[in-house]
Formats: C-alpha cells, sequence, structure tokens
C-alpha cells in the first residue's frame, strides 16, 4: 500500500469527484435544468457568461429548442440564469474528473508507479470517463429535437455509467489497499455478485423512473393506489408487457417499487449467511454498512414516493444509492480476494 499510495489517493479523489458529480447531476435532473445550454464548447464552454450580452445570447439559443418553446416561454432572462447554473456546474465537474483523471495517469505513466495489471485496468476507466462524456451529450441532444426531455434510456445509460466508472476506479483502489491474496468464499461471493447485478438493475429502473417522472404518480405505500399492489395501468398502457416495464410511468415505476423489496431481501440474507461463517472484520464491517444503508434507502424510497419528490428527498435517494452500490462493491472485493 505505501509503494501505491499516491495511486489510490488518485483513485479515491476520482470517485469522490464522480460523486459530487452525480450530486450535481441529480439537482440538475430535478430542477429541470438539463436542456438549459443547447450547445457543447470543450474549451469556450467552461466558462460562463460574463456579461449581459453573453447572457442575451444564451437566452436567444435556449429560446430555439422544445423546452423554451413548449414548457417555459414564459421564462425572464434571470429564470434562465437559475436553470444554466446547474448545467453549467454539472459540465464544469464532468470536465475536472477529466483533467484528474488523465494529468496525473500521464505522471504515474512516465514515473513507471503503475505496474502491467493496474495499468490495464486504469486504461479501462479512461475508457468508462470518455465514454461517460459521449454519453453526457448524447442524453441532452434527445431533448433537443421534438420533446422538450431527454430520452429516459439515455439518461439512464449515462447515470449508470457513472455509477459504474465510481465503482471500478473504488475496486481498482481496493486492490492496490489490500495486495494481499486471500481464499475466497465461493458461495457467499456468488450471493453478493447476484446482489450486485440486483442493485445495479435497480438503478437502471430508479434513472427510468427519474426519466419519465414516474415518481409523481401512484404515490401511496406499501399499496400503488386505490387498495391495489399493481394498478392496472402497469399492465394495459402500453402496446407490450415489455413495453410497459420499460416506457410506461406506471411499470416503471411498478418494477423499481418491487424490486427495492428484492435487494433489501437478499442484502438481509446475506447478513444472515454470513453469521454461519468465520469472517474478516473487513467483511463484518461491509455487512454491517451494506445493511445499515439498504434499510435507509428504502426509507427514503418510500418517503420519497409518498411525498412526490421534493428536491432535498430525490437528491438524498440518490446518494445513498451511490453510498450503497460503493459498499456493495467493498463488501464483494473482500469475500473475493
Amino acid at each position: 500500500m505505501k509503494e501505491n499510495k499516491s495511486v489510490i489517493y488518485w483513485l479515491l479523489t476520482g470517485c469522490l469527484l464522480i460523486f459530487i458529480m452525480v450530486l450535481v447531476g441529480g439537482i440538475t435532473r430535478l430542477t429541470h435544468s438539463g436542456l438549459s445550454i443547447s450547445n457543447y464548447k470543450l474549451i469556450s464552454g467552461t466558462l460562463p457568461p460574463l456579461n449581459a450580452e453573453e447572457w442575451q445570447e444564451a437566452f436567444d439559443l435556449y429560446k430555439q429548442y422544445p423546452e423554451y418553446q413548449k414548457l417555459n416561454s414564459h421564462f425572464t432572462i434571470e429564470d434562465f440564469k437559475s436553470i444554466f447554473f446547474w448545467e453549467w456546474l454539472h459540465r464544469v465537474i464532468g470536465r475536472f474528473i477529466g483533467l484528474v483523471f488523465i494529468i496525473p495517469f500521464i505522471y504515474f505513466l512516465i514515473k513507471k508507479k503503475l505496474d502491467k495489471t493496474t495499468l490495464k485496468k486504469c486504461f479501462i476507466l479512461l475508457g468508462l470517463g470518455a465514454f461517460q462524456g459521449f454519453l453526457g451529450w448524447y442524453m441532452v441532444k434527445s431533448g433537443l429535437i421534438n420533446r422538450p426531455d431527454v430520452s429516459h434510456f439515455r439518461l439512464a445509460a449515462h447515470l449508470t455509467t457513472a455509477f459504474v466508472t465510481c465503482a471500478y476506479s473504488f475496486w481498482v483502489a481496493l486492490d492496490l489497499i489490500y495486495p494481499e491474496q486471500k481464499p475466497a468464499i465461493p458461495r457467499l461471493k456468488k450471493i453478493l455478485q447476484i446482489a450486485l447485478f440486483l442493485l445495479i438493475t435497480q438503478i437502471v429502473w430508479g434513472a427510468f423512473v427519474a426519466g419519465l417522472d414516474a415518481g409523481f404518480i401512484h404515490n401511496h405505500w406499501p399499496l400503488m393506489s386505490d387498495g391495489k399492489l399493481i394498478h392496472e395501468t402497469v399492465y394495459i398502457e402500453q402496446t407490450s408487457l415489455f413495453k410497459n416495464f420499460t416506457e410506461g410511468k406506471s411499470g416503471v415505476q411498478f418494477i423499481h417499487r418491487y424490486l427495492a423489496y428484492i435487494v433489501v431481501a437478499i442484502i438481509i440474507y446475506i447478513g444472515y449467511k454470513s453469521k454461519k461463517i468465520e469472517t474478516t472484520l473487513e467483511q463484518k464491517k461491509g455487512i454491517k454498512l451494506l445493511i445499515g444503508l439498504v434499510i435507509l434507502q428504502f426509507t427514503l424510497g418510500v418517503f420519497t414516493l409518498v411525498f412526490a419528490v421534493p428536491l432535498w428527498l430525490g437528491i438524498a435517494h440518490q446518494i445513498v444509492a451511490f453510498l450503497l452500490l460503493g459498499a456493495m462493491t467493498f463488501t464483494l472485493h473482500r469475500f473475493s480476494k
């Protein structure tokens, strides 16, 4: 670990920055600020408009697109500034993350601080980062054509890639923090892998819920509404059941709502199974953290739904999802090596 301390700090700094970016991205989404900047300028776009003339030019550009024409035609330039800020901040953080990953990487490469295995993993990280940047613009582009909203599929791809990039960066850091190889516990490792898959699936459907504003309907718990476990719009809204579950507001919320029970159940089961085997201190801490975070996340999800997605609850729900994935990554790593 001492030999790789600077590399570990670099990777963990990247995780922290991605966390901040996801936080700001969540605020951007929930304040409907994501389509306020309709062009992409890698260098000059780093600075916001600096005078009245530049603000007017930015506002005039915004007026050319569907969000202003169909939803926000009442906006003044002051209203525009409030949504511009969050999208601008989100993009600036993205550029900063790119620099934080690339510049130290080049330095470590020159100084030969990366062994062959770590180097390969870092190339994957850089690829994920570049892909994430592309997905951001690809997502925004979908809201600039006909309807004033981004594709929920592209939103899910953008958000999930951010989560996966952070989790993978954390995994690479853990490989350096714990270089010793210990026998894995195959059965718990397999259950944790299933739990990780379910958690990522739940994150994807959470993004679908956000992208379709599906959290603003069926604001009851534990029943969906009208004394029903499954509202009829879950299975009659679209042309097929698959479309109901991926494009229909009720169907998407149904999957996200009930998959949450499965995620909670499998993590509690992991805690139960771990009691029957000898575990290390790190493994015990990982499982306790998983159980605590999944209960907190489930509780936040219920309140977010019941109160129809107030900004602070929506953000808290997204933050804890991020932390839960981090805890899952740590625990799986400790049971795998």
